[in-house]
């Protein structure tokens, strides 16, 4: 059995360069090419197409879900029926949609910007955050950055598992409240609906798994229909606010010196409804035409997202109403107490609350999907713990079924420190923000380098569709070594979808900026005074997983490590 290699090639002693080569096919499958163009062998089934991926996208994101569930209250993260602070940012978010668009095409959205020898465009969407680190960073720190990058990613992907599942939980707990009023929620409540929630996901993952792209194409469906569903009972029942109390007015009532400061901190929730645009990326191994399906679903989806979610944050702006009686509301949603005002009906509300569950139960099935994906991924290129057993694949249904139970075992356990402290669980979630936004920051970096060093070249003419060409194909373009032993990568091209000159080093500026931004004021307490129940102990959550990830990376991973590998 041949061993795997590492996926950057060491220059011939020899030649000046080597070069591998495919023979041509009888039948082109451009698919199952790019993977071998990497080294990767076809291991998944292709059951994703363009329909199927949007709607996998869309679901995953739940942007205009999002925005009634975070746009006045954040009782994911704090869980405090008193906190009011996010409501002043929420006017401005209309100013956050481009921004979050631009960090979209500049580093989820990184893919289609990029290549690397012969065109990394095609591996970026078979690889994820860790291998565009590989590909970028500068030969003597790349297998470092990309080992702590692709940890990173795994942990965030991880921990929004986990977080969706307990939003969906609490949810149904205040679907409970607004039919029952008399019913008191317990924390052990939540955590059992989080369990119902993931045996959801997992039955969708694993038996039934072949169904999975249907079922994403009529998600899509009810994100869209249900939208309307929601938004056009809101805006013809309930009382209308006036335009100047929607945008001139900011309530400070965090605690916080000025306005501009709770604004800041308070736009660490909204961010949560534009997670996941990556999450097509992470299943690309099971898209047919993954290269141009992959870029033009995370396209859409933030086109399609963005017009939702901000449709729907003007109009529960408008028709908030009372933001005292709705913040006490005893269903710890407020959203679903602007609903009740609306209808003048619980039933009623609790219908339209209905659509905003059901749909977060959907996400929690996307989520599952495509942090299994990504763990299964950095396990293959040993990255993890046990990636032995974690990198394999199930033959007769072809899923990471290891990877999807490992996944559920790590929520389920993760649930279990929400009965005891709901606190230190919304902590350790935490990560779904802070471990992501930081993978996406470093390989939106590294990029902005490479732009500006000029050392991406444009893409050679062997790019084209090699039914048009000869029967061979150049696939690998090998460099030099250096002093320490590590592979140089050079050559690297753009592939045929990327935002050039610059716009692009424009774009790549606003979206690190962004994302600097936003996880600085992550770790900020969301309430002044700061008590141990309301502090944000986030940083030290993040830190303690950097701090492991480099550890880990120093004994064990730095000898097995060795980037993405290849294997054919």
């Amino acid at each position: 059995m041949n061993r795997p290699q590492e996926m950057q090639v060491f220059k011939d002693k020899s030649p000046a360069h080597t070069q591998i080569e495919l023979e041509g096919q009888s039948s082109y499958d451009r698919d199952r090419d790019d993977l071998a163009r990497l080294g990767k062998k076809q291991v998944l089934k292709r059951n994703f197409g363009f329909m199927s991926m949007l709607g996998f996208s869309c679901t995953i994101m739940v942007t205009w879900e999002g925005m009634l569930v975070y746009v006045t209250i954040q009782p994911f993260r704090l869980q405090h029926p008193a906190d009011k602070h996010l409501v002043s940012s929420s006017p401005d978010f209309r100013m956050e949609v481009p921004l979050v668009s631009s960090t979209a095409s500049s580093s989820p959205g990184l893919g289609p910007c990029v290549s690397s020898p012969p065109y990394l465009n095609w591996s970026l969407w078979l690889q994820r955050q860790y291998y565009w680190v590989a590909m970028l960073a500068p030969p003597s720190s790349r297998r470092f950055l990309s080992y702590i990058t692709g940890f990173l990613t795994v942990a965030g992907w991880q921990a929004l598992t986990a977080s969706g599942a307990f939003l969906c939980g609490t949810l149904i707990q205040g679907l409970i409240a607004l039919t029952h009023p008399e019913y008191n929620p317990q924390r052990w409540h939540g955590t059992l609906l989080l369990w119902s929630v993931i045996l959801v996901a997992v039955i969708v993952n694993t038996i039934i798994s072949s169904l999975l792209p249907k079922l994403e194409c009529l998600i899509l469906i009810i994100h869209v229909l249900g939208f309307f569903a929601v938004l056009i009972p809101l805006v013809y029942m309930a009382p209308h606010g006036d335009a100047a109390s929607v945008f001139t007015v900011f309530l400070n009532e965090g605690g916080w010196q000025t306005t501009g400061l709770s604004f800041m901190i308070g736009l660490t929730g909204n961010v949560f409804a534009f997670l996941g645009t990556d999450a097509a990326i992470h299943m690309s191994e099971e898209i047919s035409n993954a290269s141009l399906n992959v870029p033009r679903s995370m396209l859409a989806s933030v086109m399609l997202n963005g017009t939702l979610g901000f449709a729907m944050l003007i109009a529960v702006l408008f028709c908030l109403g009372d933001i005292e009686q709705v913040i006490e509301t005893n269903t710890g949603y407020p959203f679903m107490a602007i609903f009740q005002n609306a209808t003048q009906s619980a039933g009623g509300a609790a219908a339209m609350a209905s659509v905003v569950v059901t749909l977060g139960i959907c996400a929690t099935i996307a989520f599952l999907a495509s942090s299994s994906r990504m763990t299964w991924s950095f396990a293959r290129d040993r990255g993890l713990p046990l990636s032995k057993y974690l990198g394999k694949v199930e033959p007769r249904s072809s899923i990471p079924l290891i990877a999807i139970i490992t996944t559920v075992i790590i929520s389920i356990l993760l649930s279990l420190i929400n009965i005891g402290s709901s606190t230190a669980f919304n902590q350790v979630i935490s990560l779904t923000i802070n471990s992501l936004y930081a993978s996406y920051f470093l390989a939106c970096a590294l990029l902005l380098q490479r732009r500006l060093d000029g050392s991406i070249s444009s893409a050679p003419s062997a790019y084209d569709d090699p039914r048009g060409g000869g029967s061979k194909q150049k696939i690998i373009t090998v460099g030099s070594d250096n002093s320490d032993g590590e592979p140089d990568i050079v050559n690297l091209t753009w592939g045929p979808f990327r935002v050039p000159g610059a716009l692009g080093v424009a774009v790549n500026v606003a979206a690190l900026v962004y994302m600097a931004v936003i996880i600085f004021f992550s770790f900020w307490p969301p309430l002044r005074p700061t008590t141990a129940e309301n502090m944000n102990y986030s940083v030290l959550v993040t830190g303690f997983v950097i701090c492991f990830s480099i550890v880990y990376y120093l004994v064990y991973a730095k000898k097995t490590y060795k980037g993405p590998l290849v294997e054919v």
